[in-house]
């Protein structure tokens, strides 16, 4: 039998309605459906779906990202076009098995034993014997030999002869079957799967998404879909010590609320971790709370190890920080006379700044993110050390290189190390605007050096960049912060430049000591964006302040070929006047001169590095994290999937159907015995349904078995004269 492209030939005198039925059961169009398909589950694969829309339109602009909602890309699996062609291909492949199924089981049910001798010789795999013996005592003995082969048979006497039809391997037809059907079976589950039982509730009973970020007990039942619920798939955010009994179904305008028949209960999130400080483990400890019978299960839940109960499986998707509580210190970083102070704060919640600190009045703290554990690469591309500075640059070979390199990246060395806790938080002023800020609690030994890393971004795509704060001899950000103030305070700048003069011109000149301190109160007040002669500058990159000052005044005042012998004098100049603004402050808080070391000297050459960076800096205050109370959350996955087991029962057929084409031949085998002189003549045909090299050795074994049970050498088997 022959399968053919064509489709079912309706019988009809309507044109139109035949064509259409044979188009839809066509061989052809079912190819062209799964093509289809699966150029759409790529695009289901590359682009993330079920992001809320701004992310969208962040990563494509928003002509495209327009475009690629209205065709639905955002939701692939779940679009109507991709329901509409699942039940298109369903009803197609349904046709073709309807049409040719009947046929290839008659066909492997039957034994084709209408054949004649004259067909038989016309066979390309033939063989002819003179068997001794009486007609039924060679069929007998053939009978028996194709029973030790593995062929069923049957024996007919047909026109004074006697016809041996044998077969072996009639299962392959059923093969096509099982895999055509497979493929609807597996189709079916994906419906029975997909959205399409959420979007008839939307139809049928008035079920709308919410917009709102009410309570989830206030929200109305039209937003809200039954336990009963054949099918879903959502998300619970669940923090430690606290239950959920609902969880959250992502939908293109809002969120639909799906009510669960249990709660699930978070006693505690498990982080495990390797040697290298790289976590090896997620798991949540939960406690399953039955509605219908109060009865209480404990379970892991741990990534790639859901757990099931009924009917609705829980997967650990991620984590997050649920709402841990926060002690930290506000530095002023735009005023000399203002004191720190106390900030308390939860994750997820916003307290103002208190408004006796000068420049935040009106300005709040919005508590974003907390991290106990981060393990970073503090290398860069050429394995050296990362200073993290505030500006960072990237060069071309290297924007290819971590694109189109490869993956392992073997010859950058790699240092993974815990750097401690973080917090990110955004300072909004009272224009709506908000810088977003992470922290770390901890100073980072970068190159020798400890520094605490401050980062700061303008938008949520951008990356942080990190202001470089050197950590005093006792670990704090203390003796940085004293300097920061001092260098904003004038009274000091001008006893720090007279002090460096002093120290630098000792003996009786001193016209030149007083022009020494005339300059460095000059590099003093360029360098702290305090000289009004200079041109005010905008926004974060401040013109006016730090090195960026020093340099316009250079670039101004100074001839181009002198330009940089100036530069060298006027930071020698400031890293000595610098050292006496720190003395200042000490004395101020009351310590100690500092003592003239490397150490000493390396942490003033630091702190002025970090102070020319914190004008781009960007906040009136930077928060230091003292303590902290750490708080958990699991992200659950929670799947009701009733047609699993349907795309179970699919598979299974699939790789039976498919395992029977390939692997399973059909062969047959015919003899046909007649009387003559000698004994019984007997004509000997075989063919299969592939024709493949191990199939003309298998008829060579069987033609020599043959003969050797008959006792007579095969010859070959020509038409009759």
């Amino acid at each position: 039998m022959s399968v053919t492209t064509s489709g079912y030939e309706l019988k009809s005198d309507r044109r139109a309605l035949k064509s259409a039925v044979e188009l839809l059961s066509s061989m052809r169009f079912a190819i062209a459906l799964l093509v289809v398909l699966a150029i759409a589950s790529i695009i289901g694969t590359v682009l993330t779906q079920d992001d809320p829309y701004p992310n969208y339109v962040n990563q494509f602009g928003p002509f495209w990202a327009d475009i690629f909602r209205g065709l639905s890309l955002y939701t692939v699996y779940s679009a109507w076009w991709f329901m509409l062609i699942l039940g298109f291909l369903i009803v197609s492949i349904s046709l073709c098995v309807i049409r040719n199924a009947p046929k290839m089981i008659a066909d492997a049910r039957s034994w084709k034993d209408k054949v004649r001798e004259g067909s038989l010789r016309a066979f390309h795999h033939k063989a002819e014997y003179e068997a001794r013996g009486t007609r039924a005592e060679t069929a007998t003995r053939l009978a028996s030999l194709l029973g030790k082969l593995g062929y069923r048979y049957i024996v007919r006497e047909s026109e004074g002869a006697t016809l041996v039809s044998a077969k072996r391997g009639a299962l392959a037809k059923i093969g096509y079957i099982f895999a055509h059907l497979a493929i609807v079976v597996i189709c079916l589950g994906g419906l029975l799967d997909s959205n399409l039982p959420i979007r008839f509730q939307m139809w049928l009973f008035g079920k709308t998404p919410v917009a709102s970020n009410a309570p989830i007990a206030d929200i109305s039942p039209e937003h809200r879909l039954s336990s009963s619920n054949p099918t879903f798939r959502g998300y619970a955010w669940v923090p430690e010590g606290q239950h959920v009994s609902t969880a959250i179904l992502n939908q293109p305008s809002g969120s639909l609320i799906q009510d669960l028949p249990l709660s699930i209960e978070l006693e505690k999130f498990i982080v495990d971790y390797y040697s290298t400080g790289m976590p090896k483990l997620f798991a949540s400890d939960i406690v399953v709370v039955d509605h219908k019978t109060g009865k209480r299960i404990p379970a892991r839940v741990e990534v790639n190890k859901p757990f099931e109960y009924d009917g609705v499986s829980i997967y650990q998707s991620s984590f997050q920080d649920g709402g841990s509580q926060l002690s930290m210190t506000a530095w002023p970083m735009t005023s000399a006379s203002a004191k720190t102070m106390s900030i308390d704060g939860t994750i997820g919640s916003s307290t103002p700044l208190s408004a006796s600190m000068p420049g935040v009045s009106g300005q709040t703290v919005e508590f974003a993110d907390f991290r106990a554990i981060n393990v970073e690469n503090i290398t860069d591309a050429s394995g050296k050390t990362d200073a993290r500075g505030v500006t960072s640059h990237q060069t071309l070979a290297k924007f290819f290189d971590d694109r189109l390199g490869s993956g392992a990246k073997t010859d950058k060395p790699v240092e993974l190390r815990n750097i401690g806790p973080s917090v990110q938080y955004k300072v909004r002023g009272t224009d709506g605007q908000a810088r977003e800020f992470n922290n770390y609690m901890l100073p980072v030994e970068i190159g020798g050096e400890r520094v605490f890393l401050a980062g700061v971004r303008l938008a949520p795509d951008d990356p942080f960049r990190y202001l470089r704060i050197p950590a005093d001899s006792s670990g704090t950000v203390k003796e940085w912060m004293m300097l920061r103030a001092a260098l904003d305070n004038p009274s000091l700048r001008a006893q720090a430049a007279h002090r460096f003069a002093e120290r630098s011109v000792p003996g009786n000149n001193a016209e030149l000591r007083q022009h020494l301190e005339e300059s460095a109160l000059r590099v003093l007040t360029l360098f702290a964006g305090s000289d009004e002669q200079m041109p005010a500058g905008s926004g974060a990159a401040q013109a006016n302040a730090g090195f960026q000052a020093i340099a316009t005044f250079i670039d101004h005042s100074v001839p181009k070929a002198e330009q940089e012998k100036a530069a060298s004098l006027l930071l020698r100049m400031l890293e000595g006047a610098t050292w006496d603004l720190w003395q200042l402050a000490r004395e101020q808080a009351g310590e100690p001169d500092a003592q003239a070391d490397a150490a000493a000297s390396r942490f003033v050459q630091s702190s002025i590095n970090a102070l020319s960076d914190s004008f781009l800096y960007g906040s009136p205050v930077y928060l230091q994290l003292d303590s902290f109370k750490q708080v958990q959350a699991s992200v659950f996955q929670l799947t009701r999937a009733p047609g699993k087991k349907v795309v179970y029962l699919g598979s299974l057929l699939l790789v039976a159907g498919i395992f029977s084409m390939f692997y399973v031949r059909e062969r047959r085998v015919w003899f046909w015995l007649k009387d003559s002189g000698a004994g019984t003549s007997v004509v000997m045909a075989m063919s299969s349904a592939r024709k493949t090299l191990d199939f003309e050795k298998e008829f060579a074994r069987t033609r020599d078995t043959v003969g050797a049970t008959l006792g007579a050498a095969p010859r070959d088997a020509s038409s009759p004269a």
